[in-house]
């Protein structure tokens, strides 16, 4: 006899930002899987077709908002959307993200503003709003997961502006679960190492440039440097995610958990 699924969050409602694809798209997987109700969120007018064909097997359990999250009345009319469809947030996952990277005496102000105005900006605000309907609304086992990254443990020459972003994400989920710990909402991280997604395309063709690489070479470069031998993938991000969501966590606020394969020990 098979084992039923273990709904960890079953009867929750979870809003997950920057959700088109890659890791977004797999925690929202990984929640439906444990019963919950899931608000997707990204930029895209009209879904991107991998959510548009998750939502066709769960027409009941999905729903897709377009929202840009650095513009605090578009965040202000998701949160509204997402409760109109399925009431009360029980869980933030914010994922929304971009990144850049460029030698730091080559690194310009329009990168600095972009990557600050998604990673930090969107992430802070889209947070504060959240958290305010959690406290209004009393949720219970309410709790925010915010997405960092192993470039927010250390600075990178190449990498600056985006390693500076992901650090803030780390300080305010740690200020935040301080403010929200009277209201027993928790708030935690995920520090993401090297992940394998269509957007490391993009990475390694940076690197190949900047450090005069053969295309692929720095993403399998990066792969062998991982303790555990390869690189994450969605998958191994989700289930962090889905773990402090959950009520095993219950105990666990102010931490942002390294998922790298060891490459960061902290």
């Amino acid at each position: 006899m098979t084992n039923s699924p273990i709904g960890r969050l079953a009867g929750r409602h979870v809003l997950v930002t920057g959700a088109g694809g890659g890791i977004g798209l797999a925690i929202v997987q990984a929640c439906l899987a444990e019963g919950a109700r899931c608000s997707v969120v990204d930029r895209e007018a009209e879904a991107p077709a991998a959510v548009r064909t998750l939502a066709a097997s769960h027409p009941d359990t999905l729903a897709y908002i377009a929202a840009d999250v650095t513009d605090r009345a578009a965040v202000a009319r998701m949160l509204a959307a997402a409760q109109a469809r399925f009431g009360a947030l029980h869980t933030l996952v914010n994922n929304a993200a971009v990144f850049d990277m460029a030698p730091l005496l080559e690194s310009d102000e329009a990168s600095f503003d972009r990557l600050f105005a998604v990673n930090v900006k969107g992430m802070f605000f889209t947070m504060q709003a959240v958290l305010q309907h959690m406290v209004e609304a009393g949720t219970p086992g309410a709790s925010v997961v915010n997405l960092a990254s192993q470039a927010g443990r250390r600075g990178e020459a190449l990498v600056s502006h985006y390693c500076a972003t992901k650090a803030a994400v780390i300080s305010y989920t740690q200020s935040a679960a301080l403010a929200m710990a009277p209201h027993g909402i928790r708030v935690n991280g995920i520090a993401p190492g090297v992940v394998d997604t269509p957007m490391w395309a993009g990475v390694d063709a940076l690197f190949a440039r900047y450090e005069k690489l053969p295309l692929g070479e720095k993403k399998r470069q990066v792969g062998l440097a991982v303790p555990l031998g390869r690189m994450g993938t969605p998958g191994d991000m989700a289930g962090a995610v889905v773990f402090l969501a959950s009520d095993e966590a219950r105990y666990i606020t102010a931490q942002t958990l390294n998922v790298d394969g060891g490459s960061v020990m902290s």
